[in-house]
């Protein structure tokens, strides 16, 4: 028997949750195929098969919280498609052990060179409710279906998802249309009388409600503001476009400028790069740029490693393949930590102005926002429409003071606006 335990996930993650299973007992699993997903305070991760073998038994159902090093899984060696251990949540095998009478001893015959196993049969008790997996629970809950009603070819009576998604197939009875409507899950009243709906945090989601609050709790957060004039870089990527993108085979955008305009930023202000750990400033001197993304399960900020070695096409290759693993949630624990300064664009979103929430342990993070056409006064006499940005720094004043913040605020005004500088920053 193999046992599939929680990986080590990272260094400050000890925990998960059991998102999918991805096998049922009974199937067969390859060497390097992944058997269930786990979701942690980051990022989702399968967890696969050291060896080839059969599925036998589910040690948590989806939704449990397991430890790292904890058995959640056992393979036995043959061929898929028997009999299979029933899977059980943790509340279900604590329950069963206290509840349910001793069964017969499992006995094993040989026969054609074959090991077969006979399990007794699982009897359910009164008032218990049908044998189910967790999956084919959950799944019966979201479809509106009663369990009572969904056939079963398991030797030992127990329901799974193939069974449940057969049910579903099949013409709806009118006489079980009552007890389908009686488990589906309802909208619940409020207090008032009208209708709300109550939707469970994922682990992730609750990870960045937690960390932003705590930011606010112990950060001295304070935000200055600037506007750039966004003509000459529009002007510059207008011209070098088409060449660019037959050179990088990606486009040109408007991150990379803002990219490298940080960190030649960050190197006159050295405290922007860093951190505080206890009583002691720890100043970065290297320039990771989390760039922050929009995933399907919340905001997540990948790092692009090294900014301040990589040219405009590495930057915008590295941005383009950050934000396509972040959108199919394909994204490692590698490519979330350690970055030393974060940069986001709510202007994708068509925010004119915002106060961005630092990105903990980092001190500064830069907040982007959508270009509008507005009257600059050029002179005394003259006044033009521009394509302008107000731009954003939030930072923890306890090591960053307002000097420091204002006038890195300045350096990436002045180099947006005059982007040849950036030619001859180190």
């Amino acid at each position: 028997m193999i046992e599939i335990k929680v990986p080590e996930l990272a260094e400050s993650i000890t925990e998960g949750t059991v998102a999918t299973w991805l096998k049922q007992p009974g199937d067969q699993v390859e060497k390097g195929e992944a058997i269930v997903e786990l979701e942690t305070d980051k990022v989702n991760i399968e967890v696969p098969a050291d060896e080839a073998g059969v599925l036998e038994e589910q040690l948590a159902g989806e939704g449990d919280t397991v430890q790292v090093g904890e058995v959640i899984a056992r393979l036995g060696s043959g061929s898929g498609g028997g009999t299979a251990v029933a899977t059980k949540t943790k509340t279900e095998n604590a329950t069963e052990t206290k509840t349910e009478a001793p069964t017969e001893k499992k006995t094993e015959s040989i026969e054609e060179g074959k090991k077969v196993e006979k399990r007794e049969e699982h009897v359910a008790s009164p008032g218990k409710g049908p044998i189910a997996t967790p999956a084919a629970r959950k799944l019966a809950r979201e479809k509106g279906i009663d369990l009572s009603a969904v056939q079963t070819n398991d030797p030992i009576g127990r329901i799974n998802v193939h069974d449940v998604s057969r049910h579903e197939e099949k013409p709806a009875v009118k006489e079980q249309k009552p007890a389908a409507a009686a488990s589906a899950p309802q909208p619940a009243a409020a207090a008032n009388g009208k209708e709300e709906e109550r939707i469970k945090m994922t682990r992730r989601r609750q990870t960045i409600a937690n960390r932003l609050v705590e930011v606010q709790q112990t950060a001295a957060m304070l935000t200055t503001f600037n506007e750039i004039d966004m003509s000459a870089v529009m002007a510059l990527r207008k011209r070098r476009q088409e060449k660019f993108v037959k050179d990088n085979d990606v486009k040109l955008g408007f991150m990379s400028f803002f990219t490298k305009a940080a960190v030649a930023a960050l190197k006159r202000m050295p405290y922007l790069n860093a951190e505080i750990q206890g009583n002691e400033i720890v100043l970065k001197k290297y320039y990771d740029i989390g760039i922050a993304v929009s995933a399907p399960d919340g905001l997540v900020v990948p790092v692009v490693r090294e900014a301040d070695r990589k040219n405009f096409g590495e930057i915008e290759k590295d941005i383009l393949h950050l934000a396509d693993k972040a959108r199919n949630n394909k994204l490692g624990l590698s490519d979330l930590t350690g970055g030393t300064f974060t940069i986001t664009n709510g202007g994708v979103f068509g925010s004119l102005l915002s106060t961005p929430i630092l990105n903990g342990p980092q001190v500064a993070i830069l907040g982007m926002h959508s270009i509008q056409l507005r009257p600059v006064a050029i002179d005394a006499d003259t006044m033009e429409n521009r394509p302008m940005m107000y731009v954003a720094l939030s930072y923890d004043h306890r090591i960053v003071d307002g000097r420091e913040a204002v006038t890195f605020l300045k350096h990436i005004k002045d180099m947006i606006e005059d982007p040849e500088q950036l030619l001859f920053e180190a």
